[in-house]
């Protein structure tokens, strides 16, 4: 299999363009990235609180 010389320069401003729109895009949702991320965490600590405080009731009936 023959690839050219030139191939691999042109993949790598492809990839170089790619990882450049790939980290600006996350750069700028980051806070909204961290947001959701916080978000979901409360929810899964809620949802654990409540099947706890459910376990303790069954427990003391």
């Amino acid at each position: 299999m023959y690839i050219d010389p030139g191939s691999g320069g042109m993949l790598f401003q492809i990839l170089a363009v790619v990882f450049t729109v790939i980290s600006g895009t996350v750069l700028m949702f980051s806070s909204k990235i961290k947001m959701g991320i916080a978000k979901l965490r409360r929810s899964m600590r809620k949802d654990e609180a409540n099947k706890e405080e459910t376990k303790n009731n069954l427990e003391q009936k």
